[in-house]
C-alpha cells in the first residue's frame, strides 16, 4: 500500500501517516521518518525491501529445518492466513498453526503461549530426533485447565461415573483401586467415536494426579501438504496430553519409563464401529503388547465403559 501511494506521486508524509495508522506500536516514530526521508529514499528502500523479499522466496524450498509457521485470523496489518499457507507450502519441513481469534501481534495477546504451541505441535525435543516420551513435558496447571474447560460439555453431557477395583476385590466409586506406581498398562474398547476418552484422561490427573499416555492413532501426527490428510493443529491438545504414536517402539519405551500407559487394541475401526456393533470389542490377532507389559512387571488393568453407544438409541 505504501508502495503504490509513493508511486503515484503522494507525498511522504500523507503516506507515512496512513501507515502509522495501521501500526499503532510504532505511530510516534513514523512523523520522524517523513521529515527526515526524501520520496526517491523511501521509493529506493521500498524497492530494495522488494527485492530482499523476492530472493528469500526464491530460496524458500531450500531451507531444511523444521519451521512452524503462525498466523492470525483478524490480522488487520497484513494477510497473514493468506501468506502462512503460502510459507507452509513453500517450506519442506513445515507446520501451520492458524489462531483465528487473534491478530497482528500473536505474543502480546491474552490466550497465546509459544511454549504450548511448540509442545503441541511435538517441536521441542532434546536430541537431534523427537522422541515422544523423553521429550514429553507434563501440561501445565494453566494448559490442562484451558484443555479440561473446552471439554467440559461432554463432562456435563455425559455425567461419567467411574469405578475400580481394590486389591481385596471391593469395587468402589472412583479411582482409588488404580496403582499409583507404573509401569501400568490400561486396556479396554472405544465407544462410539472414541468421546469417554475425553472424560477418563482428565479425571484420572484430577482425583489421582495420574497423566495416562495414549498410544494414539500416527495420523494425529502425520503432516499433509497435499490436503490428504486432516489438519494437525486441532491434535495439538492430545500431544499436549500425552499422546503418542502407536507403535511397539513407543509402547517399550513406556512401559520402560513406568509410565501409565491407555491402549485400545481395536484402534480406530472399534471406535469407527456400525450400527449393530455396540460394545464389541476388535481384538487384534496377535496380543504382543501383553507380552512386552509382562517383561516390565506392569499391571495390566482391563476396563470397559458402558452408556455412551446408548445415546445413539
Amino acid at each position: 500500500m505504501v508502495m503504490d501511494n509513493v508511486v503515484k506521486g503522494l507525498s511522504p508524509q500523507p503516506t507515512i501517516e496512513q501507515l502509522s495508522q495501521d501500526l499503532v506500536t510504532v505511530s510516534s516514530y513514523l512523523p520522524v521518518l517523513a521529515d527526515i526521508l526524501q520520496k526517491e529514499t523511501l521509493l529506493w528502500k521500498l524497492e530494495l525491501l522488494k527485492a530482499a523479499s523476492a530472493y528469500a522466496n526464491a530460496r524458500l524450498h531450500a531451507v531444511k529445518a523444521q519451521t512452524l509457521v503462525l498466523s492470525g485470523g483478524k490480522d488487520q496489518l497484513l494477510p497473514s492466513q493468506e501468506e502462512g499457507q503460502r510459507l507452509t507450502s513453500a517450506l519442506p519441513k513445515s507446520q501451520l498453526r492458524s489462531f483465528e481469534d487473534h491478530g497482528h501481534f500473536l505474543f502480546l495477546e491474552d490466550g497465546v503461549d509459544l511454549v504450548t504451541i511448540i509442545k503441541g505441535a511435538s517441536y521441542y525435543r532434546r536430541g537431534k530426533s523427537l522422541d515422544y516420551i523423553s521429550d514429553f513435558m507434563p501440561p501445565t496447571a494453566t494448559e490442562f485447565n484451558e484443555l479440561n474447560e473446552e471439554n467440559r460439555w461432554m463432562s456435563v453431557l455425559m455425567s461419567p461415573v467411574m469405578l475400580s477395583t481394590l486389591e481385596d476385590g471391593k469395587i468402589v466409586r472412583g479411582l482409588s483401586g488404580i496403582p499409583s506406581e507404573g509401569p501400568v498398562l490400561l486396556v479396554g474398547y472405544h465407544n462410539l467415536m472414541g468421546f469417554e476418552v475425553h472424560t477418563m484422561v482428565p479425571q484420572f490427573l484430577i482425583e489421582r494426579k495420574i497423566l495416562l499416555r495414549g498410544l494414539t492413532h500416527p495420523i494425529l501426527f502425520v503432516d499433509s501438504k497435499d490436503g490428504g490428510l486432516p489438519d494437525l493443529g486441532p491434535y495439538d491438545k492430545f500431544r499436549i496430553m500425552g499422546a503418542v504414536p502407536v507403535s511397539a517402539v513407543n509402547f517399550y519405551k513406556l512401559m520402560s519409563s513406568k509410565s501409565h500407559a491407555l491402549l485400545y487394541p481395536g484402534g480406530m475401526r472399534e471406535a469407527m464401529h456400525r450400527k449393530g456393533e455396540e460394545y464389541k470389542l476388535f481384538w487384534p490377532e496377535t496380543s504382543e503388547f501383553v507380552r512386552t507389559a509382562a517383561t516390565f512387571g506392569a499391571t495390566i488393568i482391563p476396563f470397559g465403559t458402558v452408556g455412551e453407544d446408548d445415546v445413539a438409541q
